[in-house]
């Protein structure tokens, strides 16, 4: 009588796992069809918005539209959206391909500041659940200002790679094209959806809707990724953290998974705030990821099928790639201290950081308004 009742609670909980491994991958799939229509109906607010925003002061020079990337990133709390944009004003023929490159410079740029976010309001949920020990709340800090310095050293100096690739055409030869077929499959699925929409919602405002579908298509993403609090076995590990190309492989290997680099770096905070990993271990992490997470603005590009779409995305992939490789293969030592010392120096005076936080802001604006 046991044996039946431990094979029918055997049975029963194979399927509900099965179930749930269904229902996550219907959400999958759920996701995948939304992002896709998102793009679609982008493409055609971004054609609307054409004469209003060409030669503004947000799309004028590749400066402007550097800190318009940014800005936007910060504003929506994610890289994605922005650099899905930058691609869809290609298509409208808003930007040209290196504004197009600039913006998507920008929207990494901004897309880390959620993490510094995330990392604000644990310290302050910490510091009230252990009447205000100091001590936990820089460690969740430390981790958002990582993320920031880390995603500047990196994409700052790829702008000197990656608009010459995109001037000389020299990218050409290994950039990807999108199928014809892809192109006509993608525009019958997602040509009932536009034209609802587009019955629905103003010109003006196509785009802004094509955004707010694109949001909800990620946030369905991120919910199909596993609790981060799974991940506290790291604590079991005491060797693996500390090598560089371990590191490196995971934020690649979770921010490919989770297709946002906001997820990927953001399970970083609890993990360090309690202990599970050192801050200075989680620098390859953060880069590896800040590389993954083009994966999904590539598979974005191929789906807007606009023929220079590619070539920007391979551009920053490969100009990011080989500064990050550069200076984790050769100078990552110095790098790792001197990150942690600029880190530890901002919050060593809350001026420095509001100044820090300040500057997050003003720089990007300055970007659109001097320039």
């Amino acid at each position: 009588m046991s044996m039946d009742t431990h094979a029918a609670s055997t049975a029963t909980s194979l399927g509900g796992a099965r179930g749930a491994w269904l229902a996550r991958g219907a959400q999958v799939l759920l996701g995948l069809w939304l992002f896709v229509c998102a793009l679609a109906v982008m493409k055609a607010g971004a054609k609307e918005l054409a004469p209003s925003l060409e030669g503004s002061v947000f799309t004028d020079t590749a400066a402007s539209t550097l800190g318009f990337g940014w800005l936007g990133a910060m504003l929506v709390m994610s890289g994605s959206p922005i650099a899905a944009s930058a691609l869809a004003f290609l298509d409208g023929g808003v930007v040209s391909t290196v504004q197009a490159f600039t913006m998507l410079t920008g929207s990494r740029l901004g897309a880390s500041f959620v993490v510094l976010t995330v990392a604000v309001i644990y310290a302050v949920r910490s510091s009230a659940q252990r009447d205000g020990v100091t001590s936990v709340r820089y460690a969740p800090l430390s981790i958002g200002i990582f993320a920031l310095i880390m995603t500047a050293v990196v994409y700052v100096p790829a702008l000197a790679i990656g608009v010459p690739l995109l001037s000389t055409g020299a990218i050409d030869p290994v950039t990807p094209s999108t199928p014809v077929t892809m192109v006509d499959f993608i525009d019958t699925v997602t040509a009932p959806v536009v034209d609802n929409v587009e019955a629905i919602v103003p010109g003006a405002l196509l785009f802004v809707a094509g955004l707010g579908i694109l949001l909800v298509a990620l946030k369905i993403f991120d919910r199909c990724v596993p609790d981060a609090s799974g991940a506290a076995g790291l604590e079991e590990h005491t060797d693996w953290r500390s090598r560089k190309w371990i590191m490196f492989g995971l934020g690649s290997l979770v921010a490919l998974v989770t297709m946002s680099v906001a997820v990927a770096l953001t399970v970083l905070v609890p993990l360090v705030a309690k202990g599970h990993l050192r801050r200075r271990h989680a620098l390859p992490y953060i880069m590896g990821a800040n590389i993954m997470t083009l994966g999904d603005t590539l598979m974005a590009a191929l789906i807007i099928g606009h023929e220079d779409a590619p070539r920007v995305v391979m551009a920053e992939l490969i100009a990011t790639s080989t500064i990050t490789l550069v200076l984790l293969a050769f100078f990552y030592r110095p790098l790792t201290e001197a990150v942690v010392w600029a880190t530890d120096s901002l919050l060593k005076s809350k001026t420095r950081l509001a100044a820090f936080v300040c500057a997050l802001f003003c720089i990007p604006v300055s970007l659109v308004i001097a320039f």
